[in-house]
């Protein structure tokens, strides 16, 4: 089943909040190596203007995952996971990810787009703290397989 072009332009409903904790951000940041003192060290955060512990950058990609899973798990969309390769990922900031924020992600389709028997989907996906301010836009691109 390909890929439905239908799904570009569509919004899907916010996913759960996610409270981010401060060993949730030092669990990432370990695992991505991370080095920088303010995503370990809440006086380090607070010495470089912080309200708590700073997430690497790339974090915002847990929260976006929720909202992947929407788009996913969605029979209408005809995705096959199985069959999915991650094409691209961009972060756009409107301020850090700190420990304490709870976020909430917003995905919309892009994009749809057919290339022989393969699709690539671009997904949006804005994630908003408690007070419903982008915190940041996070952009993946996923390449379907089509049969050979």
């Amino acid at each position: 089943m390909p890929v439905n072009p239908d799904l570009q332009g569509r919004t899907f409903p916010p996913s759960a909040p996610y409270l981010v904790g401060r060993e949730k951000v030092r669990e990432f940041a370990r695992a991505v190596f991370a080095t920088d003192p303010a995503s370990f060290d809440v006086d380090a955060a607070k010495a470089a203007g912080h309200a708590d512990l700073v997430a690497p950058p790339t974090f915002p990609v847990v929260v976006q995952q929720l909202t992947l899973d929407q788009l996913l798990a969605d029979p209408d969309a005809g995705i096959d996971f199985s069959r999915v390769v991650h094409g691209d990922q961009r972060f756009s900031f409107a301020r850090p990810v700190v420990a304490g924020d709870e976020l909430t992600g917003t995905l919309t389709v892009t994009s749809v787009k057919t290339l022989g028997a393969h699709s690539m989907v671009t997904a949006e996906t804005v994630i908003a703290d408690a007070s419903g301010e982008t915190v940041v836009t996070a952009t993946s691109t996923l390449v379907v397989r089509g049969d050979e």
